[in-house]
């Protein structure tokens, strides 16, 4: 400081009183002086003064053990209990007012969307359509607690009532794609949530979220289960199989990325993509193809078993 004089002085004094290592009283006396300007006399002074006094000892709580019976082993994943009686739609449908009349930042908020989401994987897909009829409004800043919720639910009600609403255009495209990217977190798919999003593929509108996300669901049904030959899964790689056309023969450069998104979707879905092997064989073999399509083709077979890759792709790339 350039002051000869110090701005602040402080002086802190105290005096513990301690009795068998317990801290019994402590009183403490502080004295602040500012001093603002240079003559002498000016600034302020303040005098705190403050004391702790022990009023209790309490005996030590020991711990009381619980029956073994009560006690179980669970990983760290969140749980909650499976309730017991019938959610209404119409117990839901207020549900969805109290999140937009409460305040987004709040904990209560989050515990009203939770119990939202589990809320819904115990209505049908009649209850959740009608539900849908009745709660598709708008909070305040646009949010609509329902669009939200809805792919974390994860029942097959919920992925067809999704996919409702995609293919009739009843919300925004940013949360279409939210929704086709949420289908690869589905813990449990089934073949009728496979059946119902198949048919999107077709759909000329159809993006990159929609390729990748059905073949997704696909990849983690066949993963869970012992055979995924089932007729939805075959749908969907037949659809696939009609895009490639046989030897992924490219007509201009939109068809050439069109070609590309369906090789990563298949490379995408897995065990299901082994009936595609001789067609991806095909595709990387004809060396009249742009290399990008050679080379997706081959990183299609990514997740073909081993006997797969070696007998249908092995002879063609070594020619």
């Amino acid at each position: 400081s350039q002051s000869a004089q110090q701005m602040l002085s402080s002086q802190l004094e105290c005096v513990q009183s301690i009795k068998d290592g317990v801290l019994e009283e402590a009183k403490c006396t502080e004295s602040d002086r500012v001093t603002l300007f240079a003559q002498q006399g000016s600034g302020a002074e303040t005098h705190t003064q403050s004391a702790l006094t022990l009023l209790q000892v309490e005996t030590e709580t020991l711990y009381n053990q619980r029956d073994s019976e009560d006690l179980y082993v669970t990983n760290i994943l969140y749980e909650r209990e499976v309730t017991k009686r019938e959610v209404t739609e119409a117990e839901v449908t207020e549900l969805v007012w109290k999140l937009c009349l409460a305040h987004s930042a709040s904990y209560k908020t989050a515990d009203l969307f939770m119990t939202l989401v589990f809320e819904l994987q115990h209505l049908s897909f009649e209850a959740l359509r009608a539900l849908w009829q009745r709660s598709s409004f708008k909070c305040r800043d646009n949010w609509q607690p329902l669009i939200d919720a809805l792919p974390s639910c994860a029942t097959e009600a919920c992925v067809v009532l999704m996919k409702d609403l995609i293919a009739s255009g009843e919300i925004e495209e940013d949360k279409v794609e939210y929704f086709f990217w949420s289908f690869a977190f589905i813990p449990n798919p089934t073949s009728g949530m496979i059946e119902s999003l198949a048919p999107l593929l077709k759909s000329p509108r159809a993006s990159q979220s929609c390729f990748l996300g059905v073949t997704a669901l696909v990849h983690r049904f066949c993963s869970a289960h012992s055979s995924c030959d089932v007729p939805a899964v075959q749908s969907v790689m037949r659809t696939l199989g009609e895009f490639l056309g046989g030897n992924c023969t490219v007509k201009d450069s939109e068809h050439l990325s069109k070609v590309q998104l369906v090789l990563k979707a298949i490379g995408n879905a897995g065990l299901a993509a082994a009936r595609l092997a001789p067609a991806l064989s095909s595709c990387a073999a004809l060396r009249s193809h742009p290399l990008e399509i050679r080379l997706a083709a081959v990183q299609a077979f990514r997740r073909i078993p081993c006997s797969g890759r070696v007998s249908d792709l092995l002879p063609q790339v070594t020619d």
